[in-house]
């Protein structure tokens, strides 16, 4: 599975415009409907294997199926909706389409998470170039090393040892 976005902007156009069509054939899951932490959140998943068209047109190779998944979030003060569309490279229910985008985000949340509270990453204001990116990739190789100590501590714990303890950083380096 592959979101698109704006870096593919005439496919992810193209998909758009496919999956939105009301006579396009495409099958949809029922709505999925989750309440907690205050709100109401309501997921409904679409799916289309005929995309002969988007193979001639873009030779996406291993492309299989489209997709979009349309979530309304509910709150007291106000409801937003958002739709995302993904590239597949296996025919995948509807149903099953919307348990990987949910599990895909849920990994994603939980790692953005760590990073936060590990490496205060939200702070950080690097913003020029390439150097979001490449600091990025340096938090989750710190992040990896870390997660071989078997050590009872925190992440931040560990990366303090790590940074206080020459011998220490140099065993857990040595486990890759």
């Amino acid at each position: 599975m592959l979101a698109l976005k704006d870096n593919q902007p005439t496919l992810h156009a193209d998909v758009k415009t496919f999956l939105d069509d009301p006579k396009a054939d495409v099958s949809t899951a029922k709505p999925v409907v989750d309440a907690d932490h205050g709100r109401i959140e309501t997921r409904t998943a679409t799916v289309s294997t005929d995309i002969d068209w988007l193979r001639e047109t873009h030779r996406w190779p291993g492309l299989c199926v489209i997709g979009k998944l349309t979530r309304s979030r509910e709150t007291p003060t106000k409801t937003t909706t958002e739709t995302a569309y993904y590239l597949l490279s296996a025919a995948i229910t509807p149903e099953r389409f919307g348990e990987v985008v949910r599990s895909h985000w849920a990994i994603e949340n939980r790692l953005h998470w760590c990073l936060d509270v590990t490496f205060n990453e939200d702070q950080s204001r690097s913003r020029l170039d390439h150097a979001p990116q490449n600091l990025a990739v340096l938090r989750h190789m710190a992040l990896n090393v870390i997660r071989k100590d078997t050590t009872k501590d925190s992440n931040r714990g560990k990366l303090k040892r790590a940074s206080w303890d020459e011998r220490h950083l140099l065993k857990l380096l040595a486990q890759f």
